[in-house]
């Protein structure tokens, strides 16, 4: 049966922008030299899935603000580089910037400042009653004092702290294909905050330490999921099947931030996973299904970008995310202003495939059928049977499975 569109809102969601996003950044030759952001902005204006009240402009971060996890050295390095226009070498050493990794360009410090602010401020929309949802935000291997794997600021750090100033008790999800190493360790020492990764094994993938089972934090607080590499949509439901729970029943937030970055995807360069947007979208469904509720019953829930290195297939699949956040139903086929979009892309990398005709004409994948092999299943056993904190959960969600 096909559920017929519906491109009225029947959630209350914000989507936060801002017009710099539409400039050149991060170079030529780097992952993230591509359209991203407002790529996904114009695809959901081209399916009339958001209008004027929903969308809301990000300013720049202030220092002070940024100073809220981020050293004053390292700010005031970030400022005096952009008003250089370059980056001398004491701070490239120093500070990790102004390299490939994290290469300078125009904007240098109001892109990330601005990306940064927008989840600072969606944290504060989810304070007022709304779910939001920062695509530009995710950046979430940031450090205090250096730049790190693409990220110049922490804005989800800088959210949850936002949130934490509330008094509320925060679960970070992150379902990037790579470890939230920074937001984990932003957050070791508060017992208020729990952060679940659910990643590409790092003895395979940046940042290649950290991130395993057995790394739980001093206060048991911090849950990581190390993967393999091709993982299939059968094997990452059955594992977030078995993990969200035991998370949910162990911690008991009051508020959820999700990390939704789309380098899990299939086609991603970057990324070893081969799963779906449909699997995507179900896992953030799920999310959104289970989070804690203001009294109205809108979700707490804040919602960031994070990695994704195919444009096209991140754009179909945040375009499905602000569809779940806003309550629409987004016809499967991409509307003809959208494919026109897409197609003016400049992406070659993997024309040569079978799918690659569906990535302007339809926002879903075609899916493949995979078995869940034996070393995923013992992972997520090893994980619910030895983290302190989700033993008695754990132990719990298999007697269901077990029973059922």
């Amino acid at each position: 049966m096909i559920t017929p569109s519906r491109t009225e809102p029947t959630r209350k969601a914000l989507l936060i922008g801002a017009s710099r996003y539409r400039r050149h950044s991060y170079g030529d030759n780097h992952p993230l030299g591509i359209p991203r952001v407002s790529l996904t902005l114009d695809l959901i204006r081209a399916y009339g899935a958001l209008t004027e009240e929903e969308f809301q402009v990000s300013r720049k971060a202030t220092p002070a603000e940024l100073e809220w996890f981020h050293t004053r050295e390292y700010v005031s390095a970030m400022q005096r580089c952009e008003a250089l226009g370059k980056v001398y070498d004491r701070y490239r050493q120093r500070h990790n910037i102004g390299n490939f990794e994290n290469p300078y360009f125009p904007g240098f410090f109001a892109t990330p400042a601005t990306a940064t602010y927008g989840s600072i401020q969606g944290a504060e929309r989810v304070l007022e009653g709304f779910m939001a949802f920062n695509p530009a935000g995710g950046m979430h291997h940031a450090a205090p004092d250096a730049a790190q794997g693409f990220c110049f600021f922490n804005d989800p750090v800088l959210g949850i702290l936002r949130l934490r100033r509330e008094g509320l008790r925060v679960l970070y999800l992150d379902i990037d294909a790579h470890h939230g190493d920074g937001v984990e360790a932003a957050f070791r020492s508060d017992d208020q905050v729990m952060t679940c990764s659910l990643h590409m094994d790092t003895s395979y993938a940046y940042p290649f330490k950290g991130g395993g089972i057995e790394d739980t934090g001093p206060l048991n607080n911090a849950v990581n999921m190390p993967l393999p590499k091709g993982m299939n949509d059968d094997e990452y439901r059955h594992v977030f099947g078995r993990l969200w729970p035991a998370v949910l029943e162990a911690f008991r937030p009051e508020v959820i931030v999700l990390q939704a970055g789309t380098d899990i995807l299939g086609p991603d360069p970057l990324g070893k996973f081969h799963i779906s947007t449909q699997l995507f979208l179900e896992v953030v469904e799920r999310v959104i299904n289970d989070a804690p509720r203001h009294s109205d019953g809108t979700p707490r829930l804040l919602v960031v970008g994070g990695g994704g290195y195919h444009p096209l297939m991140l754009a179909r699949c945040w375009a499905g995310v602000w569809g779940l956040l806003s309550g629409r139903e987004l016809p499967e086929a991409i509307p003809p202003e959208g494919e026109a979009l897409l197609r003016a892309v400049d992406w070659d990398q993997d024309e040569e495939e079978d799918y690659f005709e569906d990535l302007f004409t339809s926002r879903l994948d075609r899916l493949v059928e995979g078995e869940v092999r034996r070393e995923v299943r013992e992972r997520v056993d090893a994980l619910l049977s030895a983290h302190p904190a989700l033993v008695r959960g754990g132990i719990m969600l298999e007697k269901t499975v077990t029973a059922g």
